[in-house]
């Protein structure tokens, strides 16, 4: 039986990679689902394949066919792969890119895909709670040339709220972004971040091309963003993230946000409340530091 969420809370589950399953109320939403087992691989497009070293760990009720939405941050297969599409109802809402969307639609039957536009909002109404989904900037290769062949990615504001606009919980999820001038706007405009949750990997193409955060570059967008509490994702399921967690750990505790890090391992959840409270870690706890 599923427990139900604290009033005005946000349960967050960790699958794996960048996969969180999130409750709010009654809401269900899941982020980049990708489903694929240990030893699989991912095709990240021109041929390009990676192997995954650690398996996803669903929570004990099982992950819905049918989540309020998935959100896409974009369209690889480290984050939506072929056990995804065919495990998920084609009626599910996935936000995402308007390059993902019309893929989603065209391609693969997800016909209530939704293609954001940078810093456009979809809102989900639902027995008197409200979550805003708002795209916000992210890039996936600092070479203009390399992202012209990368698939579009965004990060993205979850806002939990209620239906008059009033917003108890705001999270952010990076998606595969470097840091970069753009990132700057988030904080000027959401200014109170009770959670993010950061992308890392330091994920290396052949050629030597890094287009996702390493430990530095993450703790670069905790100086830049100043969340209240940070969760690192997507930094040891596959054979081209070559950025360990600890590099991460290190440079946090080294600007002064070790204490602020939530520390949840596959399987395991963390609840966080308004204002940033944390309500219940099961099975997570916060880095001793």
């Amino acid at each position: 039986m599923t427990v139900p969420v604290p009033h005005g809370a946000a349960e967050t589950h960790f699958v794996g990679n960048a996969t969180l399953l999130l409750r709010y109320g009654l809401f269900t939403l899941l982020t980049d689902p990708n489903f694929l087992h240990r030893g699989q691989f991912a095709h990240l497009g021109y041929g390009l394949v990676s192997r995954r070293l650690k398996g996803p760990v669903a929570p004990a009720g099982g992950i819905p066919a049918r989540p309020d939405a998935v959100v896409l941050s974009h369209l690889h297969g480290d984050h939506w792969d072929r056990v995804a599409r065919r495990r998920l109802d084609r009626g599910v809402p996935v936000v995402t890119t308007p390059h993902a969307s019309r893929r989603l639609q065209g391609l693969h039957g997800f016909h209530r895909a939704v293609g954001l536009d940078l810093w456009q909002g979809h809102d989900l109404l639902k027995d008197g709670a409200r979550v805003r989904i708002t795209s916000v900037p992210g890039i996936h290769a600092g070479s203009a040339a390399l992202r012209r062949l990368l698939p579009p990615v965004m990060g993205s504001i979850l806002e939990f709220g209620s239906p008059d606009g009033e917003i108890g919980l705001r999270v952010y999820v990076s998606g595969d972004t470097l840091p970069f001038d753009g990132l700057r706007e988030i904080s000027e405009r959401y200014p109170d971040i009770h959670l993010a949750v950061v992308h890392l990997g330091g994920t290396r193409l052949p050629g030597g091309f890094v287009v996702t955060m390493d430990g530095r570059q993450g703790g670069e967008l905790l100086d830049l963003l100043d969340p209240a509490l940070a969760m690192p994702v997507h930094y040891d399921d596959y054979t081209v993230m070559k950025s360990p967690l600890s590099s991460f750990l290190r440079e946090a505790d080294r600007r002064g946000f070790g204490g602020r890090l939530l520390h949840c391992p596959r399987g395991s959840h963390v609840t966080v409340g308004p204002g940033a409270r944390v309500v219940e870690t099961a099975g997570s706890e916060r880095y001793a530091r």
